[in-house]
């Protein structure tokens, strides 16, 4: 967990559970996304790097595993890496733990593709993004 830097911070609210009183679904993705773009912002892909230079991300695999529970008033942290940065190609990890107990919640593992916001297609990484990204790929290993 160590070698994984934190991507994001946050709590539970009510109006994050469903019917059987823990956190739904669509939040675990709403907050691995935003997870996600602390990450890329550490590669240097931000905002303001995707306007200047007419780019996008477009993710092309998600596959979260579910873990444990959690449910309102829980506070959470996602600690992420990237597993593989190849010219074009993204693939990381992000792995919520309930920040009181320290069990996993949650692991979930992407793969995006760089793009071209004008011709639609995929395009490289600048290389200079490409080595901050690279010291940013760590092994990961899920815990039972």
């Amino acid at each position: 967990m160590s070698e994984l830097i934190e991507t994001y911070r946050g709590a539970v609210y009510p109006w994050h559970c469903d019917h059987m009183g823990h956190m739904n679904v669509m939040w675990y993705v709403g907050k691995f996304d935003e997870a996600t773009w602390n990450l890329f912002a550490e590669m240097g892909v931000t905002s303001a790097f995707l306007k200047q230079n007419q780019r996008g991300m477009a993710a092309v695999q998600q596959n979260i595993t579910y873990k444990r529970e959690l449910h309102a008033g829980d506070t959470i942290a996602v600690r992420s890496a990237f597993l593989e940065v190849r010219e074009k190609v993204a693939r990381f990890v992000h792995e919520m733990r309930n920040a009181a107990t320290g069990e996993v919640a949650a692991v979930c593992v992407l793969t995006g593709v760089s793009m071209d916001s004008q011709t639609r297609r995929s395009c490289p990484f600048p290389e200079d993004l490409v080595a901050r990204a690279r010291k940013l790929v760590r092994p990961y290993k899920e815990t039972p």
